[in-house]
């Protein structure tokens, strides 16, 4: 019955149309398929349509089975990914560029590409512009780099358009003189004095999907970017030089502006593996034999990716009273506990280790190799919420001294307040999923290539392949005889929870062939 109503609606909306057109006008206003003057029409032509009863259970039922069924439609049957345009890798610069992992993107038209470190614990994509005070960008700077960085220029994109004060994504709206100025933003973060500010912009990310209806194609995402015309801190000593890009869940970064527009699910995933390589797919919501954990809220607000811990084992013990909340975060190098927990893990650590400590300026708990080979460096594993654990691959990094030896220094530092940090160095070795569609955090043992195995940069693909939606918008591993800093930590911009507002498109002269499309594209999941 609900498929004949469907198709009946679906008809009804069409010929009405028609109707309205017969006059030699071209206009058409929108009629509900359950709404008493749908009925009506039905009555006057001899039909007898049987519908649920308004705001009953069956008739929620059916208009959320519709929604999921447009879903479906907007999503595409099969699962697509999306990665940047010059590729899925991800890139690792060690203490070039601050421990951090970067990738590369194109932004605007024509295109200019940037070296962006990752950050899951901040939400907005930011880059050099129009720079006032900005980290140097030629390549002679950086020794690991074979082309410069480049910077931002709103006036040499021709899809670039300046954000409004009035727009709702605007935070520093109510600062604004006049509602038509542009939108200012200042980010700051974790790290001591680092900032970055400027004015925000539209413009458009270059992406390459795979998967979906066609294996490999090409796609223009619009997105919201920083103009960061000034940066202070750590960003100006080595940390993101070319900008960088939140991909916290908050409305204004590019995993959820890609989910609003109906490109992918609001989920991403990164991967590092322990060559300190790595991917980035947004869209992927991980394999099925993955573990889980939920995503708790910080002060009674889900605004970024937060999870209980609530036991931290060593070896074959796990201490007892050492829960806390973690922030997962990308955008730190290292992981990072509340000093009470610290002190436990630490003091544990210090009994199962086999070596003696040799504390350095920066990380107190280092340990030499002895002449009997190298330390007994305990397991560790985080016991997450639902008893789902997550096993620290790779707890100790090393440090080589000029006299040629090694030292094997715990990844771990104490932070004030109990809320923790899960830094990429405990995020080695697995596909790390940030699925905030349905409010999980994945992990699965990979090595990192087992993700859109043909994950590749397209060559030059044709400007018709490109496919575009509208805005739904109105640090450091010790350096031999260095000395070693904490990294750049994001820090989470603060932003309204009212969702982005769609674009009001009008349309005069289209109706009747969008309905008639409406009706072809419906068919095959009514029949």
């Amino acid at each position: 019955m609900e498929i004949r109503f469907m198709v009946f609606v679906l008809t009804a909306a069409l010929m009405l149309s028609v109707e309205l057109a017969a006059g030699g006008t071209f206009s058409s206003r929108l009629i509900h398929g359950y709404s008493d003057e749908a009925m009506s029409f039905w009555a006057s032509k001899g039909k007898s349509v049987t519908c649920p009863k308004r705001e009953s259970v069956e008739h929620m039922r059916l208009l959320l089975s519709n929604d999921l069924k447009r879903q479906r439609l907007k999503l595409g049957l099969q699962k697509q990914l999306l990665f940047p345009s010059e590729g899925s890798k991800t890139h690792f610069y060690g203490n070039d560029l601050s421990w951090l992992h970067y990738a590369w993107i194109d932004i605007g038209t024509p295109n200019a590409s940037f070296l962006v470190a990752l950050d899951a614990g901040s939400d907005l994509l930011w880059v050099p512009c129009d720079c006032v005070q900005c980290a140097p960008l030629s390549s002679s700077y950086y020794s690991m780099l074979d082309k410069d960085l480049n910077e931002y220029s709103p006036t040499r994109s021709s899809t670039s358009k300046h954000l409004s004060c009035s727009n709702r994504l605007c935070e520093l709206g109510p600062n604004c003189q006049s509602p038509k100025e542009r939108c200012p933003y200042t980010v700051n973060y974790y790290s001591e004095n680092t900032s970055s500010s400027g004015f925000l912009f539209e413009d458009q990310l270059h992406m390459t999907s795979v998967g979906g209806h066609e294996h490999q194609g090409s796609v223009l995402a619009p997105i919201i970017i920083g103009c960061g015309s000034k940066q202070s801190g750590s960003y100006l000593n080595g940390a993101a030089p070319d900008g960088v890009m939140g991909l916290g869940p908050g409305e204004i970064s590019v995993p959820s502006l890609l989910a609003k527009s109906g490109f992918v699910p609001h989920s991403f995933s990164l991967c590092f593996d322990k060559s300190n390589s790595g991917t980035i797919f947004f869209g992927d919501q991980g394999p099925e034999n993955q573990r889980l954990s939920s995503f708790v809220s910080l002060d009674g607000n889900y605004n970024t990716y937060i999870v209980e811990v609530q036991r931290y084992c060593l070896g074959g013990t796990c201490l007892k009273q050492n829960g806390f909340q973690a922030l997962v975060d990308s955008g730190s190098s290292f992981t990072y506990l509340p000093s009470e927990i610290f002190t436990k893990v630490v003091t544990e650590f210090e009994e199962q280790i086999n070596a003696t400590r040799l504390a350095t300026e920066d990380f107190p708990y280092c340990y030499k190799a002895s002449s009997r080979g190298l330390p007994n460096i305990p397991s560790m594993k985080l016991v997450l919420a639902a008893n789902q654990s997550f096993v620290i691959q790779n707890p100790v990094f090393t440090i080589s001294s000029g006299q040629g030896d090694n030292f094997y220094c715990v990844g771990i530092l104490p932070i004030e307040g109990m809320i923790g940090i899960i830094g990429q160095n405990l995020m080695q070795g697995y596909r790390m999923v940030f699925d905030w569609e349905n409010m999980k955090l994945g992990w699965s043992y990979s090595k990192c290539q087992d993700i859109g195995g043909s994950a590749k940069v397209p060559p030059t693909p044709p400007p018709s392949g490109l496919a575009s939606n509208p805005l739904p918008t109105n640090e450091q591993q010790r350096n031999p005889g260095g000395h070693a800093v904490a990294p750049a930590i994001a820090g989470k911009a603060t932003l309204k929870p009212s969702a982005a507002s769609l674009h009001a498109v009008s349309c005069r002269h289209c109706a009747m062939s969008y309905l008639l499309l409406s009706l072809v594209l419906w068919l095959p999941y009514l029949i």
